[in-house]
């Protein structure tokens, strides 16, 4: 049985969304508690296992790899993140740096045989990790945790786009 996160009068007393918002990051927090231990089993982290399941992702539609900066817009995580998690990814000869086609500057990333064969033992058992994870709420809640979480999303990505979550005085002054 679930245990239900303790409230104080504070807590009770504040508004709705503050105590949506904190919710929400809770439940974040509790969701990479219980994956980081099912990824370890398989030698990954939760951002590795991103990496690999983009690559694999983009394999199956036809792509041979995706840049370092596509990767990073997919994942939602800037450049220098992306790039640590590629150099351990092919330290451990899962993924591999190629020379782009359309760009020779740019590298490439794609999965290795061995980074295949692992996204597809992950995968084989990865339907009954989420029917664990997400058991706690009916289909139907499901789907509208779908709905809400899809709306809050477009609402985020047009902050990120006009930059509206930035204080207004940077905003006017066009700093970065």
């Amino acid at each position: 049985m679930p245990r239900k996160q303790p409230t104080t009068a504070l807590t009770e007393a504040a508004p709705t969304k503050v105590r949506v918002f904190r919710k929400l990051i809770h439940t974040i927090g509790l969701l990479q508690r219980v994956m980081q231990p099912y990824f370890a089993q398989f030698g990954v982290s939760g951002a590795q296992w991103g990496v690999l399941r983009n690559l694999y992702r983009a394999e199956k539609n036809g792509e041979p790899g995706l840049r370092l900066t596509d990767l990073g817009r997919r994942m939602l995580i800037r450049p220098p993140s992306v790039t640590g998690i590629v150099d351990r990814l092919e330290r451990m000869r899962w993924i591999v740096r190629q020379a782009s086609d359309s760009d020779a500057r740019a590298k490439r990333v794609a999965l290795t045989v061995e980074g295949r064969q692992l996204v597809e033992r992950v995968l084989a058992v990865h339907g009954g990790q989420m029917e664990r994870v997400m058991g706690g709420i009916s289909s139907r809640e499901q789907a509208e945790l779908e709905r809400l979480l899809d709306r809050l999303g477009s609402h985020l990505e047009i902050m990120v786009e006009t930059r509206d979550f930035e204080p207004a005085a940077r905003r006017e002054n066009g700093a970065n």
